[in-house]
């Protein structure tokens, strides 16, 4: 599949940004909580598995995991929180999907309508723009010491979609109904997997080189919303904008 390079690229350098501005651990938490409210258990529950490796992999503390889990299988009480996707549209028309862990929808709904209202975007209907991604199931492998196609063709056996080389490490893609099977499969091949996540991949994008100040500072603030999990937008950057804003930070 084509794009991925790009988009893996901008994916990293957001979930970094994420992680200094503190705002990972209050992600990682409310889908513990809502992860364990099928199952407390890690090994039958596949969905709180992979939120207790991200929690790992943010060396969240121990407690902090055990109680968000607790949290969602009712043994200690806490806020009940709903999971809700919005989208709308940025500029030069790019499509934006946010996925939202609230307890509160109404306030979710008029903070996300501020926001897009402020710096240029706008609301849309339920599947304006969702039918424009496809869910997928996204995790790296580090690739030191590893050959490239050896490990591919292993991914490949193990239920992936598509491997990419980037840098130190393995892009791996899988279809959201095989992303579990494909990490156990890698895991018992003896390969060690982070940053595994379930993710939505754009089919088609939009070049937002002339609005790409405008565009980040509208994603920028929705992904700073305490309600927002994720945001997802189908834009694509050549690679000298996308250095021009690394150097303007």
């Amino acid at each position: 599949m084509s794009g991925h390079n790009k988009w893996s690229s901008i994916k990293h350098k957001k979930g970094a940004t994420d992680a200094k501005r503190g705002r990972i651990f209050t992600r990682i938490v409310k889908e513990i909580i809502l992860a364990a409210k099928s199952s407390g258990d890690p090994e039958m529950n596949p969905r709180l598995r992979t939120a207790i490796s991200a929690a790992k992999e943010a060396n969240m503390p121990k407690e902090n995991i055990d109680r968000a889990i607790k949290r969602g299988t009712g043994e200690i009480e806490g806020a009940a929180y709903e999971e809700i996707t919005y989208e709308g549209y940025g500029h030069n028309g790019v499509g934006i999907v946010v996925d939202v862990m609230t307890d509160n929808r109404n306030r979710s709904v008029a903070e996300l309508r501020h926001a897009f209202a402020k710096y240029g975007g706008n609301l849309a209907e339920n599947g304006a723009v969702s039918w424009n991604f496809e869910q997928k199931g996204f995790l790296n492998v580090p690739a030191v010491g590893l050959d490239e196609d050896e490990f591919m063709m292993q991914a490949i056996e193990a239920g992936a979609d598509d491997v990419e080389l980037i840098d130190d490490h393995f892009d791996v893609f899988t279809s959201h109904a095989d992303f579990h099977a494909v990490i156990v499969n890698l895991e018992k091949a003896g390969f060690p997997v982070i940053n595994a996540e379930l993710t939505r991949i754009p089919k088609t994008t939009v070049n937002a080189d002339d609005v790409a100040e405008k565009l980040m500072r509208l994603i920028d603030t929705l992904e700073d919303l305490d309600d927002v999990q994720k945001v997802y937008a189908n834009y694509e950057l050549s690679d000298s904008v996308m250095e021009q804003l690394e150097r303007e930070g």
